[in-house]
């Protein structure tokens, strides 16, 4: 049978509501594949990392996948997943609902400044629009123009027609529908009760009635089996009562269907369908049971797209085979030879309007003189084709004014004169000894010369945005060599590990990458949730998170606080939230004996960031309880601060902790920029620079630390990319700082 390919209105249905369990996850980032697959990265603090997929091309589905079986980020993104990023990076998913019967979701994002409703066409050619809170179209992958809707930029989104809801029809209503139909059952039920082929038969079945009975031969008891088993199905999905399925198929060694379902087949089988509950039609294919319905899709359409692998197709969700950088590379060369020659075309262009500005002055007298005749003509109503003759025939009377004019043009108003300028006799032949400059006869020369004046102001910042642009393709031609580079290294790494391995793990601790030598370093950027917090990873490898702000402390206490972390705040006042994580949001929570090493690490992270680096004092106190003893209940009659808690309880003290941050760039298994207490950065970062409190403001002691590292790497792009003085700065202290030698 035929694989399936796009999920039905029956298993949105039940979809819905195991989506919903998300409600609150946050936004990171959107990502477009092949112009036909969304991908939303969220973070929920329940589940962790949360990757919505939603595809609208060949194949047409929307669930949570696995994030191991999401393909790796494409490159750079286009419109319309900018545009996602800037209106939903951050927001709260609000939930997601079912457009009727239709096989259209809608998925609701909410954030303080703005609200976005992504609208998934899950039909026909399939779509994705985006949609503001008045329900105005911002973005969509498609722009559809029809006598019966409009989906654009603009314009108000239009829902297409309303389709009868099987599941919630009155008896009365089925009957109704049923009766007005001239065919047999199975059809009416597919194609006026809006069930399609599957569950249309299933009905049948189920009901006990034969599929191909006409409609004139029905009996009303048989309509009453029929609504009761549509009923049963509705029922079972407004409740949650589900039981999914992923059905197989045996195939033969030459790829056709074995058919019997015995599971003799010579190959291994193949996925043809996913349902939110056991199906009569199938009872012949052997099936597996999942505990969900959304993990049910997403091993279906991972399975469909690995076997569409195997038979030559191309799959977004697939890993690629070697891409085509050389295609890249020719593409991005072509676009900026495109963009020097539009650079060149745009000086020239400037330069002469600018030309014909000085011309103007140094021609004063006789354009005045032009300029003066034509006005006062037009004053006194002469006609324009009786100022041309009167010009012309005083050109042929030798008056200077009247040869200079070439042009009338009694529409535009304006009157064209060839003026002549100074050349050298090299460029006399090649560019000619004149110039020709239109004017507006309403105006002086002064007002003309300043129209030309800013026409070339116009066009030299048209210059400077190609120049931007060309800048930005020159970036990108150095990314796609870089991840040709990158691909070429990891082929010759697996080319080379199938050999012998008997000097064992030895040989590969005692190598090491010369980072800094290096010509090209590949990136490989990451995208954490706790990128937007203060954070370091200890030297034993476990996390630790500070707070910003007061928002961000009351925001770590709140949702990222787990019952085995450990809280840490310094005895100076003004001093960040620090959590030392014993686990990811996305990992189950177990006690955890810290070593003294991590501990100390912690503490000497919440001691830099507070106020005793502002102060310039080169150490200071820190105490550390459990999360039970910090509360937002103040004393009686006390009140607290945003930001602050009230911890309650014995502390633990590390007295006379230093005031030291190091700052650097790793390389390896990511790139970035990382900071934190030196004993934790030193030996994660390629190269490195180590603060103390001093004298120089946090963005000149930035530029500071990424001149320096810049200077030890040889390929210094690759710094300004992952370590800018931007990105360190984030790793810094506010206070001065300074450099320890």
């Amino acid at each position: 049978m035929d694989q399936k390919r796009e999920l039905s209105s029956i298993d949105l249905a039940a979809l819905v509501t195991e989506l919903n369990r998300y409600e609150g996850a946050k936004v990171d980032k959107a990502y477009l594949y092949d112009d036909d697959l969304l991908r939303l990265k969220l973070r929920d603090f329940d589940r962790g990392r949360v990757e919505l997929m939603i595809e609208v091309g060949d194949v047409k589905r929307a669930h949570a996948s696995d994030p191991d079986r999401v393909a790796d980020a494409p490159g750079r993104p286009p419109n319309f997943a900018k545009m996602l990023r800037n209106r939903m990076s951050g927001a709260d998913f609000a939930g997601v609902e079912q457009y009727e019967f239709d096989r259209i979701l809608t998925f609701e994002f909410e954030r303080e400044d703005q609200n976005t409703t992504l609208v998934a066409e899950l039909f026909g050619q399939g779509n994705v629009a985006a949609l503001d809170e008045t329900g105005e179209v911002v973005g969509a992958l498609q722009t559809v123009r029809l006598k019966s809707r409009t989906v654009a930029p603009g314009s108000q989104y239009e829902y297409p027609a309303s389709r009868l809801n099987p599941l919630d029809v009155s008896r009365g209503g089925f009957d109704r529908h049923m009766r007005e139909s001239d065919s047999d059952v199975v059809r009416t039920l597919a194609t006026q009760l809006n069930l399609g082929g599957l569950y249309a038969e299933e009905v049948c079945t189920r009901a006990g009635v034969e599929k191909e009975t006409p409609i004139e031969e029905v009996t009303d008891d048989q309509l009453g089996a029929l609504h009761e088993a549509l009923s049963r199905i509705g029922e079972r999905l407004r409740s949650g009562d589900i039981d999914p399925r992923v059905y197989e198929e045996s195939i033969d060694g030459d790829g056709n269907a074995d058919g019997d379902g015995n599971g003799d087949g010579d190959a291994d089988p193949r996925v043809v369908d996913v349902t939110p509950f056991p199906l009569a039609e199938h009872e012949d294919l052997p099936s597996v049971g999942f505990d969900s319905f959304n993990a049910a899709v997403d091993e279906y359409f991972h399975r469909l797209g690995s076997e569409d692998t195997a038979d030559g197709e191309s799959p977004a969700d697939a890993s690629a085979s070697r891409p085509e950088f050389e295609e890249e590379i020719a593409k991005q060369e072509r676009i900026i030879e495109q963009q020097q020659g539009a650079i060149e075309g745009f000086e020239e262009q400037a330069q002469a309007e600018r030309e014909r500005a000085e011309l103007l002055y140094a021609n004063y007298d006789l354009v005045d003189e032009v300029i003066s005749t034509v006005r006062e003509a037009r004053e006194n109503e002469v006609p324009w084709d009786e100022i041309a003759e009167t010009l012309d025939a005083g050109a042929e009377r030798g008056i200077p004014a009247a040869e200079a004019v070439v042009d009338v043009d009694g529409g535009e108003g304006t009157v064209t004169v060839e003026l002549a300028r100074e050349v050298d006799d090299d460029t006399a032949d090649e560019d000619g000894d004149s110039v020709r400059v239109e004017l507006d006869a309403s105006e002086g020369v002064e007002v003309n010369a300043d129209r030309l004046y800013r026409e070339a102001k116009r066009v030299e910042e048209k210059k400077e945005g190609a120049m931007a642009a060309i800048e930005s393709t020159r970036e990108e031609l150095e990314a796609v060599k870089e991840r040709k580079a990158e691909w070429e290294a990891k082929e010759a790494a697996d080319d080379g590990s199938g050999g012998d391995d008997s000097e064992g793990d030895e040989d590969d601790e005692e190598y090491e990458t010369d980072w800094l030598s290096r010509a090209s370093i590949p990136i490989r950027s990451p995208d954490d949730w706790y990128d937007r917090f203060r954070w370091f990873h200890t030297s034993t490898g476990y996390l630790v998170i500070g707070g910003r702000n007061a928002d961000q402390n009351e925001e770590l206490v709140k949702k990222y606080m787990s019952k085995h972390d450990r809280f840490f705040h310094t005895q100076a006042h003004g001093g960040p939230v620090t959590i030392l994580k014993a686990s990811g949001p996305s990992e189950s929570a177990e006690p955890v004996d810290f070593s003294e090493e991590t501990l100390r690490e912690a503490a000497q992270f919440a001691v830099s960031y507070s106020s005793d680096w502002k102060d310039g004092r080169g150490a200071g106190d820190a105490y550390m309880v459990e999360p039970d003893q910090v509360s937002k209940t103040p004393e009686s009659g006390e009140y607290i601060e945003k930001g602050s808690f009230v911890i309650r309880g014995d502390r633990t003290y590390f007295e006379d902790v230093p005031c030291r941050i190091a700052v650097g760039v790793q390389c390896e298994p990511i790139t970035r920029a990382i900071g934190g207490p030196p004993s934790a950065i030193v030996d994660r970062a390629a190269a490195h620079v180590t603060f103390e409190p001093g004298m120089y403001a946090q963005n000149d002691a930035a530029m500071m630390a990424y001149r320096n590292l810049k200077e030890r790497f040889a390929d210094q792009s690759f710094v300004r990319k992952v370590a800018s003085a931007d990105q360190l700065q984030e790793f810094l202290p506010p206070g001065g700082s300074d450099i320890v030698d």
